[in-house]
């Protein structure tokens, strides 16, 4: 399933987000990691603080292992809505915004 997912980040925590995002601490979670780095790279900033991107979840709630495992402590106000594909987000990279505060 497919959903668009918003989120506020937790502007302290990116570099800690990033590093880990980088070392591979996020893509050796299984199953979900490789997915979380991908839609992160996907990720924009549609609002000064708020990011929107498009994520690949089977859980039966909406990204719960995600959440559980990593993105709750990085990222606030999540909502998710079911989409039938990837779309279009315009906006700044937040990859890039990360790796220029690291």
């Amino acid at each position: 399933m497919i959903y668009r997912v918003r989120a506020k980040y937790i502007k302290e925590k990116l570099s800690e987000f990033y590093m880990k995002l980088n070392n591979g601490t996020i893509s050796r979670q299984k199953p979900d990691g490789p997915e979380m780095v991908a839609s992160m790279k996907r990720a924009k900033i549609i609002h000064p603080g708020k990011i929107e991107w498009f994520e690949t979840c089977f859980c039966p709630t909406p990204l719960q292992h995600e959440r559980a495992t990593v993105y709750d402590f990085f990222l606030s106000d999540i909502t998710t809505e079911l989409v039938d594909e990837y779309g279009q987000i315009e906006g700044e990279s937040f990859w890039s915004c990360m790796g220029s505060l690291s």
